[in-house]
This record gives structure tokens, sequence and C-alpha cells, in this order.
């Protein structure tokens, strides 16, 4: 017979404690033991915990990192004693007996006996409460299709749900060796499960039933941005489909057939087709469900004083909510009742706002997705090719619903003002831009307290504020200390501001600002150095010798295979998944999953002959649309994937490097070939300069341009590297050579600095060459021209690059040299599939919507 657990912590002289019970442990459960605790709960109650998964409490926002194997290490080294990733576990299993706290860890209640005022555990155990807390959470919704089970608790294998760290785990064991992932449903799950995927090299193609991307948060043209995001990352999205069989060859998942009678191969299905809240135990408990557990405004089950309901389980007033922000609410108001620290509370319902980055991309929203009234107000904003949409709808001079992708600098602002109704600027575009006068920018130190920075872990100003405050001197210590930024990452830039605005901007200096990639806690000479030292030629290995733990960090392997292809030409060892699909296929993805393919014409200048063979090419293989850039090159955009070799091969042209982290193009204009006013032969040294640098591969792509005078047409002062002939000095008709650095033209614009003038077309192509070797040597990923010069301050740049201040020119110039020396045309090289599935999908695909063939004007 099974006994009653006796009260812990009673004594002759010691008030018993009252029991509370806490049914799930989970974010929302966790969160709810946590605001108690902060209101003296710990004296109050002895604590018991039940959660169904042998862990402590993680944060399941991180579940795509797992996947993607981030954090996955963490997960499969954990050990007895729940000593795991400090981001993956809000609350690891000693947290709980630091406090005092019983978990049952793995346990599952199955039953509430409310009139003994008990719950009955699967292992057998029968626990007594004086208050319960439910937070049964949520689970995943597998619709009803044949092939998805293997019997009635057991999915096909191949099959996945993505909701728990077992479900994640399950796909890291299956995916080593498969090659083709199937994602049904593409909400945020969705695409997250789909991203972590991809990370371990697998085509992933997400299968949605509507033609909106995240119809739940995003409107059609938001879906439209985040769609051609994604597919630049080479997702092969499908709209408007629905899956109505998972196909099953030798009892495990070999593809899926659509409702249209199509199919599509596949050795791997993950169902992310919705949540459906937990409400059995509740059913079978005698507790009022309808879509959930029904509570009142205190977070009491409408037939139960003595129970409470948080989290995703909860219904109020009608509403079920599944983002983290309403959730933290509900628990603060729980905890404020069970304590007695405001028997008053009362939940009244959230205004949603969410902020997350979705398969990398930041997504923001909150109220409603567009006008829904003729008098509403709205104001859109798109860039397309940057990625970015912004919309606002105002009603009535408050603003009622806002949606960011791509760009979601102004989402503390604009939450703020949402929350609290306030008062809008005349001129509306200003809620999105800082229009150039002091008064219209809004930093984060103009923020109220009670603006909260990160959604996923409930943080507010005032949280980062009163944590410097108590000592705190970094950006990562108030991190570390609030969690803020340990979930989707999409606040880390707010977090930062708000720090730094809260140490007067005296703080101490952040070792991670420094570090080359994130996943390894290294500056980049450091990290070189170390490179160099260790004869590490791989990604992998890198990861396996300085990475923490030896943890591979997805994010960090394409900056790793850049740094690495640099400082080892010949013997870097290519790992094909540390490359972005760009670099795999040499050409440039685009959004219906097709590829644009650039010869490279040196300097803008072509032939007849070149002319006329782009032209049969182009007619040839159908090509939709051919076009010129605003680097003056010849585009030619819709090829597929498996026709790329045989377009190079009848182009009989070398590579334009217009896809990757390299050097791109050096624009000109006609110099003093043809132009009247030109005083250099501009068009020559931009041959002589592509011809030379072509395809250097760096931090991030570097485009150049040469003026023949100062009228600047080839807009050489606003490239990376531009360079403008201006007169001799004295009245000497010799032209010299003003070499500029650092310049920009898109969304962002600068005006490049100075770095010399010189008297040669030779000169000018040593110290081009040098100062892009400076900079391949000693950016940080990503960071163009036009932040490394005012980062590394252009008088530095100048001594090191021109004057030798460190003695280091000859070894810049020795080791340009070298990459110059090494350099093979990759559309010549890869003639042949250097891995299965290169050039070839290794399975079926859906035809996707194609770019429109656009006639020429005639």
């Amino acid at each position: 017979m099974t006994q009653i657990a006796e009260r812990p912590g009673t004594t002759d002289t010691t008030p018993a404690k009252s029991r509370l019970v806490v049914v799930g442990n989970g974010m929302s459960g966790a969160r709810a033991l946590e605001e108690i605790l902060a209101r003296g709960g710990g004296d109050m109650f002895a604590v018991t915990v039940f959660g169904d998964e042998p862990y402590g409490n993680y944060n399941r926002i991180l579940l795509s990192e797992v996947l993607a194997n981030a954090a996955g290490e963490a997960v499969d080294n954990a050990d007895a004693d729940g000593q795991d990733d400090d981001d993956l576990y809000l609350n690891p299993l000693d947290w709980y007996s630091a406090h005092g706290i019983t978990l049952h860890a793995g346990v599952r209640v199955v039953r509430i006996d409310r009139h003994a005022k008990v719950v009955l555990g699967d292992d057998g155990s029968v626990t007594p409460y004086d208050k319960l807390v439910l937070a049964t959470g949520s689970r995943s919704f597998f619709p009803p299709m044949d092939g998805m089970w293997k019997s009635n608790t057991e999915l096909t294998p191949g099959v996945f749900g993505f909701r728990s760290l077992d479900d994640a785990q399950g796909m890291l064991r299956h995916v080593k060796g498969r090659s083709s992932a199937v994602v049904i449903g593409g909400g945020l799950l969705g695409l997250e499960a789909a991203a972590g995927l991809q990370a371990h090299g697998l085509a992933v193609h997400v299968v949605h039933p509507t033609q909106v991307l995240m119809n739940q948060q995003l409107e059609a043209e938001a879906s439209k941005v985040l769609r051609s995001k994604l597919e630049d990352m080479g997702m092969h999205l499908h709209l408007g489909v629905k899956t109505s069989e998972i196909l099953v060859t030798d009892g495990a998942v070999s593809g899926v057939a659509f409702t249209d009678g199509s199919t599509l191969a596949c050795d791997t299905v993950v169902v992310t087709a919705g949540i459906r809240p937990n409400v059995g135990l509740a059913v079978v408990s005698g507790l009022e469900t309808q879509r959930a557990i029904v509570v009142d405004d205190t977070m009491r089950s409408v037939d139960d004083d003595d129970i409470f309901v948080v989290g995703e389980c909860a219904q109020h007033r009608g509403e079920v909510y599944g983002v983290v922000g309403p959730l933290w609410e509900q628990a603060g108001v729980l905890a404020d009742v069970i304590t007695g620290a405001n028997p008053d509370a009362e939940y009244h319902g959230s205004r949603l706002a969410t902020k997350l980055k979705v398969a990398g991309v930041d997504v923001a929203q909150m109220g409603v997705k567009g006008p829904e009234r003729a008098s509403d107000e709205f104001v859109q904003f798109s860039e397309t090719g940057r990625g970015v949409y912004q919309t606002v709808v105002i009603r009535d001079g408050t603003l009622i619903g806002a949606t960011l992708v791509g760009d979601v600098s102004k989402v503390a602002a604009l939450t703020q003002a949402f929350d609290s109704r306030s008062a809008l600027p005349e001129e509306r575009v200003k809620l999105l831009f800082d229009l150039g006068s002091a008064a219209d920018a809004t930093s984060a130190a103009d923020l109220p307290d009670d603006t909260q920075i990160c959604n996923c872990n409930g943080v507010s100003k005032g949280d980062l504020v009163a944590c410097v405050h108590d000592g705190a001197q970094t950006v990562s210590a108030c991190m570390a200390a609030t969690r803020a930024g340990k979930g989707c990452g999409s606040c880390k830039g707010l977090v930062k501001e708000v720090v730094e605005a809260a140490l007067g901007g005296e703080g101490a200096e952040d070792p991670a600002d420094s570090w080359y990639v994130p996943g390894i806690p290294l500056d980049k000479p450091t990290l070189m150095a170390e490179i160099r030292a260790r004869g590490l030629t791989s990604v992998s290995s890198v990861f396996a010798e300085l990475a923490p733990g030896g943890k591979e960090h997805v994010g960090s392997k394409m900056g790793l295979t850049a740094l690495l292809r640099m400082m080892w030409p010949d013997d870097h060892v290519d790992e094909r998944d540390g490359r972005f699909i760009n670099d795999r296929v040499h050409a440039n993805i685009q959004r219906d999953g097709t590829f644009s393919v650039v010869p490279r014409m040196s300097g803008g200048v072509t032939s007849p002959e070149q002319l006329r063979r782009i032209a049969d090419v182009a007619e040839k293989h159908a090509i939709p649309m051919v076009k010129l850039t605003g680097g003056q090159r010849i585009d030619l955009l819709g090829v597929p994937k498996e026709k790329l070799q045989e377009v190079w091969a009848d182009l009989d042209m070398p590579s334009g490097w217009a896809y990757g982290k390299s050097f791109r193009t050096v624009k000109t204009c006609v110099g003093t070939d043809f132009c009247r006013f030109g005083l250099g032969d501009s068009t020559k040294l931009g041959i002589d300069l592509e011809e030379r640098y072509k395809g250097i591969e760096g931090p991030a792509k570097m485009k150049l341009a040469v003026s023949g005078c100062p009228r600047n047409c080839a807009e050489s002062m606003v490239k990376d590297v531009g360079l403008v002939a201006v007169g001799g000095q004295d009245g000497d008709e010799h032209c010299r050579w003003q070499i500029y650095v650092g310049g920009a033209a898109g969304a962002t614009i600068r005006k490049g600095d100075i770095l010399a003038t010189v008297d040669s077309h030779e000169e000018a192509l040593r110290i081009t060459g040098r100062f892009l070797q400076y900079y391949r040597e000693n950016a940080n990923w990503l960071e163009r021209t036009y932040d490394f010069v005012p980062r590394m301050g252009l008088d530095h740049v100048i001594g090191v690059v021109v004057d030798d201040t460190e003695g280091i020119a000859a070894e810049l110039d020795a080791r340009m040299q070298e990459s110059v020396d090494r350099y093979v045309d990759p559309w010549a090289a890869d003639q042949t599939e250097a891995t299965p599935g290169q050039f070839h999908d290794a399975l079926p695909l859906v035809p996707l919507p194609q770019v429109p063939v656009r006639e020429g004007a005639s």
C-alpha cells in the first residue's frame, strides 16, 4: 500500500509550513515558483515539484540551438547532478536542493484527488498539498495522417515532434548520415527546426498550408520578406501545400505525399503543425476545461480555490497564450495571490508584443498586423534587398500594432508606446526612423524603467539598471545575472545599450566584444596565432582545440572557414557544412531557390564576342532574366542548381565572385580613353586591380571603384576601396591617385577616408593590396571596411599600411602575393561534385514560383 508522504519541516517549536505542490517544471511552472520564492514563499511553503522530464528547468527557446548542436553537447554530457550548459538550463537540478525544494524529475502526475487534496504520480507516489499549481504546458499536435505512427504510442522511425529536449536529442542522433528533411508547418517552431536541421547539412523543405509563413504573427507582405531571407539561406519553402501522408519504406520514413498527388522524398520528417494545451490531468480530475483549463482573474481554477493554473495550459477570459510575456505576467499575479503579498492582484489579459529571432532573422510583432478600419493610419516601409520590412498601425492617435522584420532597432520605443498608449509624434514615420535631429533620436536612457527589454526571460530596463547598481561592470555580467539576452538573443543590442547607459559609458570592456566569432573566446590576432601554433587546418579541429569544452558553434563555422582558407590556402581541410550555400555552389541563391550567375568582366569592360556568348547561353538555357548590375556586370538570374555547371561551361568565362565574402568587382569610368575630363587611365587601373585581386576572400565582401577624375563618376568615394585620379603637384601633368577606404553607399552611407595619395599605377596597386590584406587579417567576421577603419582609427591604418610603423608592410605584401598566386577559378575547378548533391538535389523538388520573365524595352 502506498504511503502518503509526511509533511516536511515540522517540529515541536516551528510551525508547520503549508504544502505547495507544482505540477509541471517547464518555463511557466519554474517562473511561477521563482516569483513565489521572491515573495518569501520559501518560508511559507514546503515545496514539491513534479516534472515529466528527467531534467531541471531549461529554456525551450534554445531548443533550436540544441538541434543545431550549438548547445546539444551540454545535454548529452549532463551528469547526474545536472551540471549543464548555463544558457540552456535556467534552473539545474542542484538549484532545487539549494532552495529546499523536493523535485520529482521524470515523474508524471496522473490524477488529482481534490477531496483528499493529494496528487498521484505514475511512480506510485501520493503527495499531499494545501495549494496546488498546475503548469502542465502544451504538447505537439500531430495531425491525423497515414504513416505518422508506428503504434498507438510510438512515432514512425524518422518522424519527430519539436517540443522538448528529448525531441531535439532524438533528432540529433537521427540526422547523422541523413540527407533530406521535410518540416510540416511553417510557424515559428517549424522554421527554427528547419534552421537547426540545415546546420547539419541536410536539404530542408518546409511545407506550410497557407501562402503566409508564421501566419499567427505576420501578414502577407512581412512574410514575403522573411521568405526571401530564408530562401537566401538555402531553405526550400513549399507554401500553400498540404501534406496528406508520410510515406514509409521498410519501417522508416521515405517521403511525404501531398493532397495534389505529388510526393517528395526525404529521410526525416519534423511535425510542427501547432500545439495543444495539456488538459488531460485537469479533465480526469474534474476541473473545467474548454480550449485549456479555465481560470479566473486570480489565476485560480474556476472549480477549486486551492488550485492555481499558469502558462499555456491556462485559459483566461477565452484566451490561451503561447508566448512568454503573458506567462510571466500570469506568474507574477499567481505569486502575489498565493503568498498574500498582494491578495487583490488580478490578471486582466495581455497586450501581445513579441520579439524573437527566426532562423537568425530578427522579427518583432505587437497588436494588430494591419489596418482594420478605414480610419486607421498605416505606415509601411519595405527594403527587400536588405530584407527589411516595417509597419505601424495607429488608431485615434494610439499605436495598436507594429511589425518589424530584419531591423528591430525601434522595438523598445514601439513596445513602450504600445503598452502605455502614449502620445505619438505627428510625423508618424519618426516611429520607425530617426530623421536627423537630436530630438528625434531615442536612446536607451530615455526608456522608462518598466520597459521590457528581454521578452524571453521577462527582464525590464529597471532590472538591468539595478544589476549595474549592485556592482556588475560588463554587459555579459548583467546578462548572466538577469538572463537578459539568453533566450532568442534578439534583444542583445538593446541590453548592451541599457547597460552601457547605466554604466555611464565607463564600464569595463567586455571581452566577448573582441572575439572574432562568438564560439571561440579569442580575438582575431590571438586566434590566428593559436591556429598557426597548433597547425589547425579544419573548422572541427579549431572547435576541438579552442572552443570551451570543445563544443561546436554553428554560427561561427562560416567565419572560421573564411579565416582558415586565408591562412592555409593549400592545406585547409574543406568541411562543406562550414560554408554558406552560395559558397558551396559558387552562385547567389534567389528567393525561388534558383541561382544567379555573374561572369567576370574586369573593370566593367566586355566585348561583342562575350555579349554574343552570354546571349546564346541565356537563350539555350531559357534564363528568365538577364540584367545589368550596379557593379557594371551582367547577371543571369533564375539558373537551377543542377544547371550551374553546364551554364559555366557554355559561357567559358571566369567567375565574377558576386556571391561570396570576397573581392567582388572594380567599377570604372572610361578615364582617359574617351572622356575629355579624364586625368588618369581608370579603366586600365580598374582592370589590373580586378585581375590581380580577383576572388580574394575576406571577412566580408569588398567592392572597389576607380574614377579617372574628381568628378567621381564611378562613385569611388563610397566604396570599400576607391581610387580617384587627381592632378599632379606644381603643374605636373602626370596624374596622382587618391586612395579612399571605408566608404559605403548601401544601408550604411559613409564617405571613405583618404588613406594615401600615390604617384603611380604600380604604387596604387600595391597600397590597395596591402590595405586589403591588413583588413583580411584584422577585421572581425562580417565587419565591412566602413566599420573596420573607424574601429582601428584612420591614423593607425595609415601608419601600418602606408608608413610601415609596425614594420609589417613587406609581410602583408608577401601574404597577399601568396593568395594571388594560389588563385583558382571555382567555375573551372568545380566541374565535378566535391560532395554528393553539391549541384544536384538528392530528392525531387516541388516546383516553386519562378521570378517573372520580363521582356526588355523595345
